[in-house]
């Protein structure tokens, strides 16, 4: 064992693929249905660092992996932020505060009920909810107002609170979320059909002929817009006459119209237009050949389709965009981002065109821009340490999480700046995210477990863990039952609202593996600065609440 312990402690490449490579596995295995995911490395890493206080790995690998995993994050997260922050943003943060100061309240009830210090509950509150930069203000607190002679006393004291309920505080979380799913028998796939992502309505889409009933005298544009019709209509047979449908096509009695919706949406188009065709005009080529492309260069992406000259071409349509395992219809502002994949309808003699301009490239889908990511990054961390004054003479600082995070969120929505294009791969993407998330969890996991173990059977350990459950689980829930039953908050959006009240990745990544779609990143994007925060004035409120410390 000494062999072992000495080997880890001296190898940190070595740990760091041994609880990797652990922890990724456990994390598949089910247990009533449901996993841990990728959250499991943190759990190995706890285990394999509390045999030695000397087995963790360096601090540089925890901050080299939040960064990637925050600002991948932020690129994904992008295109719906905006539009939602309009539409639900304000009350979404609502939620968040009340239920941060109800874990306030929380926490100071277990002053009172354990016997805690002031500096071990705001250690507690900080821990329980998982927030690292709190726990620095409280520790910067204590040094202004603390003697020199027994600083390290008392900065001792919410260290440990700290480190006893982290763990906890990641786990509590995950087990609301998978224990309210299940009660409430959450349909994510159902969800992830009817919310909007990135402007585009991600549902399983269809494809029917339709047999014109009756002459319309007006234009397919004004048909889609008086019925409000999500649809592209394809290939139009009238008499002899097959092209491609446009916005002063004409309909007539006996004409043959492809349609593409949602079942929902064609259903609506049916109603009103005709009947279904046995006649499918997807499978007509005589004219027009379909055929799927890649966006891999770098002079599409970030555009919107009407900006794309070869796509305004009457003998040219796309009739449907793969990003990541969604479809959606495209419309005349929809941006197109490296890795879409299009469905496009022309002619023979168009294909080597836009393929040329799209790129059509699967190496190209599989590597990014190092330049423009690399200079996002930067940017997003020298965000991070711009100080933001706070009442009562505090200094807040986004840090290396909520730094990149915006930043990526802000150049995500521009998309391009000239040549530059600050979007990468959704493959890429999902590569990095990952890479950055085992990378953060696995250290996080290793520098805490001996910790963790040691102060948990030593004096009030036992106590302090039982109250950081009974903070996180209780405000987590609490969340989640106001957020889905009261504002009928969407579970996919919510448990990422949740993991950003908690602001962690741990708790993202879970919730992404449970939804299978990107409608957590939104809610975490949404409220994560105002939960930094809210966290950072409440455990200082906290400390001041039950000490009288003042500086």
């Amino acid at each position: 064992m000494k062999y072992m312990i000495d080997l880890l402690s001296e190898n940190p490449v070595l740990l760091l693929f041994m609880v990797a490579a652990i922890g990724f596995p456990l994390g598949k295995l089910k247990f009533r249905g449901a996993s841990l995911g990728v959250s499991a490395v943190l759990f190995v890493g706890l285990i394999i660092g509390a045999l030695d206080p000397n087995i963790k790995l360096p601090e540089i690998i925890y901050k080299f992996g939040l960064v990637i995993f925050v600002y991948s994050i932020g690129l994904t997260s992008a295109p719906m932020f905006f539009d939602s922050l309009r539409k639900k943003g304000v009350s979404y943060n609502v939620l968040i505060v009340l239920c941060l100061i109800a874990a306030a309240g929380l926490a100071v009830g277990t002053h009172f009920l354990f016997g805690f210090t002031g500096s071990q509950t705001a250690g507690l509150f900080s821990g329980s909810l998982t927030n690292t930069p709190a726990l620095a203000a409280v520790l910067e607190f204590l040094q202004g107002v603390v003697p020199a002679g027994v600083l390290e006393l008392a900065q001792a004291e919410p260290v440990v609170a700290y480190s006893i309920t982290y763990p906890v505080g990641v786990l509590g979380v995950i087990l609301a979320i998978n224990f309210f799913q299940k009660i409430w028998k959450v349909n994510y796939q159902q969800e992830a059909k009817i919310h909007q992502l990135g402007g585009a309505n991600f549902e399983q889409l269809s494809n029917e002929t339709i047999l014109i009933k009756a002459d319309f005298e007006e234009n397919v544009q004004t048909l889609i817009k008086k019925y409000r019709w999500n649809v592209i209509f394809g290939r139009h047979l009238s008499g002899e006459m097959l092209e491609l449908s446009h916005r002063d096509t004409l309909l007539k009695q006996g004409d043959l119209l492809h349609v593409i919706a949602s079942s929902e949406d064609l259903d609506k188009v049916v109603s009103v237009l005709g009947t279904i065709s046995a006649d499918h005009l997807n499978y007509d080529l005589r004219v027009y050949d379909k055929f799927r492309i890649f966006i891999s260069s770098q002079k599409v992406a970030g555009k919107r389709m009407r900006d794309i000259a070869q796509f305004s071409s009457p003998d040219v349509m796309v009739t449907r965009i793969r990003r990541g395992d969604a479809e959606f219809l495209p419309h005349g502002d929809t941006k197109l981002y490296l890795g879409d994949q299009l469905q496009v309808v022309t002619k023979q003699a168009e294909i080597e065109v836009i393929r040329k301009v799209c790129g059509d490239s699967f190496k190209g889908i599989s590597e990014f821009n190092v330049f423009t990511f690399g200079a996002g990054i930067v940017l997003g961390l020298l965000v991070g340490e711009i100080p933001i004054p706070l009442p009562g003479g505090m200094i807040f600082k986004l840090g290396i999480a909520g730094g990149p995070l915006l930043m990526a969120i802000v150049l995500g929505a521009i998309g391009r700046t000239g040549p530059l294009v600050w979007t990468i791969p959704y493959s890429a993407n999902l590569v990095l995210r990952q890479i950055g998330l085992v990378l953060f969890l696995a250290t996080v996991g290793t520098r805490s477990g001996y910790a963790f173990f040691e102060t948990l059977l030593s004096g009030n350990g036992g106590s302090m863990f039982l109250a950081g459950i009974f903070v996180t689980c209780l405000t987590a829930m609490l969340a989640l039952f106001i957020g889905y039953k009261v504002m009928h908050i969407p579970m996919g959006i919510l448990t990422g609202v949740v993991a950003g009240m908690h602001t962690q990745p741990a708790v993202l990544a879970f919730a992404l593996e449970q939804t299978e779609s990107e409608l957590p990143n939104v809610g975490y994007a949404m409220v994560y600065p105002v939960a930094m925060i809210t966290k950072i004035l409440l455990a200082q409120t906290i400390l001041i609440f039950l000490t009288g410390l003042a500086v």
